[in-house]
Order: structure tokens, then C-alpha cells, then sequence
């Protein structure tokens, strides 16, 4: 099979795959290594970008898959939010971070984090498949614990849980835990701790 050949089969088998295809899989497909696959689809997400077009490949959750374009962002979510908006809470949102981050995480441990009961919240994200349950605690009652799906990664455009940003990078820095510990301090300001 041609170069040629090899890059409009993985387009063509791409294009109506419903999840993201793994290149293993495109590999026993076409009966070609998985090297040459991945080198060919690196070379058409290239094409993509270089000829500025509405979509890119990408790989995300250990596959390839098509996608709109990043840049193109704003029109496709106007679009996709015509009729119905399914985003998620504040507290779903939070809740997610911490499996993202903590997993595999129980729901009690969840709560401890957030400081509140997390089963309706822990439920949602289930239904709408963004976590799974991954296996059970040791210990009393073994707990059932949660971590995040291929959808989860998918809906990021991320490859791998590795690939989160550092919880760091969301935590102030210390001149500003200490601007906050004064103002719990003294509300109001210095002219109130002065009186």
C-alpha cells in the first residue's frame, strides 16, 4: 500500500469512527506497522494545519479522531448551543477536578475536599460518563472508587491524564495566601485595624 493509499484509508476509517481510533488498530486494518500509520497520520494532521482547514486529526484518548479546528471555537460552540445547554455546575466542575487529579478517589474523600456531599453530584458525572468506577478501597465497607473516563480526555483533547496542567498552576502564590490571611484578619482594611 502507498503512502497515498495508506493516508485515504485512515481518513476514510477515521472519518466515521464514533470514538477516537487507536493506531494499533489502524495498524491491524491495514496489516501495516503502527510506525508507519502514526508517521502518516502526524504527516495529514500537519497537512490540516498547513492548509488552514476547518478540522484537524487528533490524538487524544490514545486515538486518532477528527475535530473542528481550536481557532474556530467560538462558532461551533454557538452552534452546539443553539437549542440546550448541558454544562456543567460549579460543583460538578469541582468534583471532576478533584478525581481528575486525586484518582482513584472515593466519594467520601471527595466530600472531605469539598467540604460537602458529593453523591447527586458524583451520580451526574457517571450518567453522563465522564468517571467510572475503577475498583473498590481496601478497608471497611470498601468503597467504591472513581476515576476519569476516555470521554473525560477526549472532551479535554488530551491523550493522557499526564497531560493536566500541574494543580499547582491553580494555586495562588504565597504574597497573595498572605494578602488573604490579612483580610480575614482585619476585615475591612487597615484603617479598621488601626481604630
Amino acid at each position: 500500500m502507498t503512502d497515498e493509499e495508506l493516508a485515504r484509508a485512515i481518513e476514510a476509517v477515521v472519518m466515521v469512527a464514533v470514538e477516537p481510533v487507536p493506531p494499533g488498530i489502524l495498524a491491524e486494518l491495514f496489516e501495516e506497522p503502527v510506525e508507519r500509520v502514526e508517521v502518516i497520520c502526524e504527516t495529514l494532521a500537519a497537512l490540516y494545519r498547513d492548509t488552514e482547514r476547518g478540522f484537524v486529526l487528533a490524538r487524544v484518548a490514545g486515538g486518532y479522531r477528527y475535530q473542528t479546528d481550536p481557532d474556530l471555537a467560538a462558532y461551533v460552540e454557538r452552534f452546539a448551543n443553539r437549542d440546550v445547554s448541558h454544562r456543567l455546575s460549579t460543583a460538578a466542575l469541582e468534583t471532576l477536578a478533584i478525581i481528575a487529579y486525586r484518582q482513584p478517589v472515593s466519594r467520601a474523600q471527595i466530600a472531605a475536599l469539598r467540604g460537602v456531599n458529593a453523591d447527586g453530584v458524583v451520580r451526574l458525572l457517571e450518567q453522563r460518563g465522564y468517571i467510572a468506577a475503577v475498583g473498590r478501597a481496601e478497608g471497611p465497607g470498601q468503597p467504591i472508587l472513581y476515576g476519569t473516563t476516555d470521554l473525560f480526555l477526549e472532551r479535554l483533547g488530551l491523550d493522557a491524564v499526564s497531560q493536566l496542567p500541574p494543580v499547582e498552576d491553580f494555586l495562588p502564590g504565597a504574597e497573595v495566601a498572605g494578602e488573604l490571611e490579612e483580610g480575614l484578619r482585619h476585615p475591612g482594611g487597615a484603617d479598621a485595624a488601626s481604630s
